[in-house]
Parts: structure tokens; sequence; C-alpha cells
């Protein structure tokens, strides 16, 4: 399977259906908010398909271990303009989690360079940085302080996280008293109020009731116009075409396709009517 090399479409609007060309870059162009050049991340895991007592008690007595190379991201390459919201799609396993980590600086790219231009707040899966045996507003703090916010503006913020998260008196209670939704919600509060340059979102939106996502969708939609850039991971087509107007599709850790919204979760979405065995990457 060979990949399309990457595009970069100027950003239309949000739930916009446009498939216009891209626009050629100047020298008067800002530099990329965040840039991705041949980047790879390769990590080695213990793996055995069907392991038997035996098989196991014989590898222990030899001091064996069976070690699998997985190549999560290969060889990827994209620019993102500031301004853009990026939806990231494909199936699991493709790789969205693990890029979405080395932009954070969280995993570091085994080859190639991530450049990323502004304060990043990265939502990558729930209660993540938290620690359950401090108070959510002593995780708040902890949070705000380890973004770079003085603690005054900890102390305003804090307020703001409060009344978003509405967990009420759990604010002041050990955060492993904490239900999966008061994590969620307090996780994704912390993130978007941290005013961040780039915001990073991985499947933020998957979890929690309807009112609780209407409301998320409202407030990442207020940090677009004033955030550098949003990265959006989800299997919800309809958050990516509302919220994002760029999107990279990745399969099995390369970049297929980047570029519009309608373009994109077209393509995407023949792809999983049809198979892989059927689909020919080569004619997008």
């Amino acid at each position: 399977m060979s990949s399309l090399s990457a595009s970069n479409p100027s950003p239309s609007t949000p739930g916009s259906d446009s498939d216009s060309p891209a626009t050629p870059a100047t020298e008067s162009s800002p530099p990329p908010v965040v840039s991705v050049q041949n980047v790879s991340i390769n990590y080695r895991t213990t793996f055995e398909a069907a392991p038997t007592f035996k098989s196991t008690i014989v590898r222990l007595g030899r001091g064996e271990r069976q070690v699998k190379v997985v190549n999560a991201i290969q060889d990827m390459s994209f620019d993102i303009k500031p301004g853009t919201s990026v939806g990231i799609i494909g199936a699991n396993g493709a790789g969205k989690s693990t890029l979405m980590r080395a932009m954070a600086g969280v995993l570091p790219p085994s080859q190639g360079r991530i450049e990323v231009r502004g304060r990043i707040s990265a939502l990558l899966a729930l209660g993540v940085g938290f620690n359950p045996n401090l108070t959510g507003r002593e995780n708040v703090t902890l949070g705000g302080l380890a973004a770079g916010l003085t603690r005054a503006e900890v102390k305003e913020r804090a307020a703001e996280v409060a009344d978003f998260a509405e967990i009420g008196d759990f604010m002041d209670m050990p955060m492993r008293t904490y239900s999966s939704g008061m994590y969620q919600r307090l996780a994704f509060s912390v993130s978007v109020h941290m005013n961040p340059d780039i915001l990073l979102v991985d499947e933020a939106l998957s979890a929690g009731d309807a009112r609780f996502k209407v409301k998320a969708t409202e407030k990442m939609n207020e940090l677009m116009e004033n955030a550098r850039a949003m990265f959006l991971v989800s299997h919800s087509l309809g958050s990516i075409r509302e919220l994002c107007n760029e999107v990279l599709w990745i399969h099995k850790g390369k970049l297929i396709m980047q570029g519009s919204p309608r373009r994109a979760i077209r393509a995407y979405t023949n792809f999983l009517k049809v198979g892989e065995n059927a689909y020919t990457f080569e004619d997008l």
C-alpha cells in the first residue's frame, strides 16, 4: 500500500463542503503552527499469539521473550497553518492517538522531527495526569502550574473550571471518588480553560451525556476563535465535519490523505464500504 503525499489546502470554514484547491504558500505566509516531517514511531512489545502453559514455562526457563516491533507511525509529513481545526480519522489501531501523543511531547519520534509553535493543552485520555488521591481543585492547580500559568491565573481559572465541569462539592473531594463522567467533564474543562495556543483532543466528545456534548462543542467552537490550531481525534464523522476545516486520514501508521472534511470523509467512508483489498490508494 502506498500513500498519497500530503497536500496543504487552505483551511475552509468548519462544516463547509468546500473542495477548493490549496493556496500556494508565499514568503509572507506565517510559519506552520505544527510541522511534522518524516516522522516514524516504532516500539517493541512482547507478543505471543496463543501462549500455552508449556510454551511459557519453556520460554521462561531459557530466559527468552518473543518481541514484536510495531511500526505505529511510518514516515509521516504534514504542515498545519495557524487557524486550522484538524480532524484526524482512521480505524482503530491506525496510529491516531500515537500521533497526538507525539505532538504533545509525551512520545518522542523514532525518526524525523515535530515542530510545535505555541502552548499545547492536551486531552489525550480520560484522567491522564490526574492524581486520584488529590481533590479536583488540587489537580486543577497542579495542571495550571504545569501549563505555565501563575498562581494568580490558576486561582482565577479554577473557578471557571469548576463552573464548567458542574461537579459541585466533588470539586473538593479526592478524584478516586469520581465517576467516569465526572473525570471526563473535569478533564475537558481543565484542557479548554488553560488558554492554549494548540488544543489536542482525543475522543473527548465520546463520553458524557448529550447536554455535556453540546456544551463541549460550543466551547471548542469558542476556543477556535482564539486558538492557533486544534486537533480532534474522533470516530464521529459528524463531529469532525462540524468542528473541523481540515482532515488527516491515517491508515496503518501512514498518512493517506490531507484535505477538506468533505473530500477526506467521502474517501474514508468509501474505503469502509468496499474494504482494504478492493480499495486503490493510488487513485486518491
